[in-house]
């Protein structure tokens, strides 16, 4: 890329409110400069707000802001959380390293900001694209694409021993059954020793202790709450967006970069004792198979936490440093559970992927203390039967926010004659502002932006979609079918 001609900046002007209370924040003024000679660009903004802590986040269209779904983490400035109102607010993107050898003049930049309160030890990962998977080791089954994942707050240690038996004390007085105790080396070490229905299990029951409603049901009509037995529970029967659940494999990969790309940690590309508790197999300890990213001094489990006396050699949550989003031991300590079935999970760009929609065994990431370094990638994978427990088996739960776009009303489908007018429309709910991009058998349609799009003279039978989306994610609606009756033409 020739330094200063990686894009011809269009400047977008867009007042964005985003929030929970009545004066919400409002971002205005967007306005975006490339520095001569260099591949940064300076974006700057004004923020309103009665809150004096805001959360910013910014999302780049390479498109004219046809959507906002390049992966992008090269941000500094005025961004991220603890963000206090003011004018000429300035971020800084890196575009050479998100996005380099292009050239475009329709980069445009959306600015949005939030007041909501983080819950009480969870951190906000914030909704936008990244690059999943990684092709660093020759792995096959962790393709490298890019996935949409809207906004969610995800709890910033591995549930804890003490935190496992608040909760389950009340569960089981409660009506809930669970088919594994759970284990603990201490109070403020990860519970484990729990197989994936405990955790759903667990994740309803601490809703409901919160008075909150829970997201996981026994059926697609999701009228009977999850509490008892070993249920092949589908995507069809979680409410996703009440209660505690387990994260997604995509939600826990995005949360696990930290807000990094193209690194096989959270905090690059070796790994040490030093960064996470896992047992170590260095070259220097096997000169033929150990891994050359593997820097420990020597061989095994971490001395730090081998006590030598029984398993588990777990370390306290919390030990080692934080990822870029605030979450401790996203890498090694215990396996963490992830909603999905396990299964390919492709090369095309998805959003809010939710995996597969059957399986015979679920997905475990992170690696433990008991695993090579190679498990402990960000991108790695592993698939246990669903009830399997074993001491290196723990999870962490997360939280929607209370703002994402829903969908009260789906737009409708119908017959009209040839020639005729048709006009669909849809109803949802969410932070403000909502917008709107219409699509045609998949197909943006440019200038179809509004909440009901009217189609003048209907030609052809087609399939009609509407994306709603706010700074926290989107969603997209079920087909409207409008069908032609009294012939067609191709169009």
């Amino acid at each position: 890329m020739t330094a200063g001609r990686f894009c011809a900046l269009a400047i977008l002007t867009l007042t964005l409110t985003v929030g929970v209370v009545t004066a919400g924040p409002v971002v205005s003024n967007v306005r975006a400069t490339q520095r001569a000679g260099t591949q940064l660009v300076d974006i700057y903004y004004d923020l309103a707000s009665a809150s004096n802590a805001l959360t910013v986040s910014v999302m780049v269209s390479t498109n004219g802001g046809t959507n906002y779904t390049l992966p992008v983490m090269s941000f500094t400035g005025a961004v991220g959380s603890g963000v206090a109102p003011g004018t000429n607010q300035n971020i800084t993107w890196n575009a050479g390293q998100d996005w380099p050898t292009n050239f475009s003049a329709k980069v445009r930049f959306r600015v949005t900001a939030d007041d909501q309160v983080t819950p009480s030890g969870m951190a906000l990962i914030p909704a936008g694209s990244f690059q999943m998977g990684d092709n660093l080791d020759g792995e096959s089954d962790a393709p490298v694409h890019t996935v949409y994942v809207s906004a969610f707050y995800m709890e910033q240690y591995d549930v804890t021993k003490a935190l496992w038996d608040n909760v389950y004390q009340w569960a089981t007085n409660h009506g809930y059954g669970f088919v594994n105790v759970g284990s603990g080396k201490a109070a403020n070490h990860p519970v484990q020793t729990i197989d994936w229905y405990d955790c759903v299990k667990w994740c309803n029951a601490r809703s409901e202790m919160a008075g909150w409603t829970p997201a996981y049901y026994t059926t697609a009509a999701q009228t009977i709450v999850y509490r008892s037995g070993e249920q092949a529970i589908s995507n069809s029967c979680v409410n996703w967006n009440a209660g505690y659940r387990l994260p997604t494999e995509a939600e826990w990969e995005k949360a696990a970069r930290g807000g990094a790309s193209g690194q096989r940690f959270p905090w690059g590309n070796t790994i040490s004792w030093s960064q996470a508790n896992y047992c170590a197999y260095p070259l220097s300890y096997d000169p033929v198979y150990g891994y050359a990213y593997d820097i420990s001094p020597t061989g095994g489990y971490d001395p730090t936490f081998n006590d030598g006396v029984y398993y588990p050699y777990t370390s306290p949550a919390g030990y080692f440093a934080p990822n870029g989003y605030g979450l401790y031991d996203m890498a090694g300590n215990v396996w963490q559970w992830c909603w999905d079935w396990y299964g390919t999970y492709g090369s095309g760009s998805q959003t809010d992927p939710r995996g597969s929609t059957s399986g015979s065994i679920r997905v475990l990431r992170g690696g433990s203390w008991a695993n090579f370094a190679s498990y402990c990638r960000s991108a790695g994978r592993y698939g246990p039967p669903a009830g399997s427990s074993l001491f290196g088996m723990g999870f962490r739960s997360i939280l929607p926010p209370n703002d994402l776009p829903v969908m009260t009303v789906q737009p409708q489908g119908g017959t009209v004659s040839f020639h005729g007018t048709a006009t669909i429309s849809v109803t949802a709910t969410g932070a403000p502002p909502l917008n709107y991009q219409w699509s045609k058998n998949g197909v943006d349609i440019p200038g179809a932006t509004g909440s009901s799009f009217t189609i003048a003279s209907v030609l052809t039978t087609a399939g009609y979609t509407v994306t709603v989306s706010n700074g926290l994610g989107m969603v997209t609606s079920q087909t409207a079918l409008i069908t032609v009756s009294g012939g067609t033409i191709g169009e």
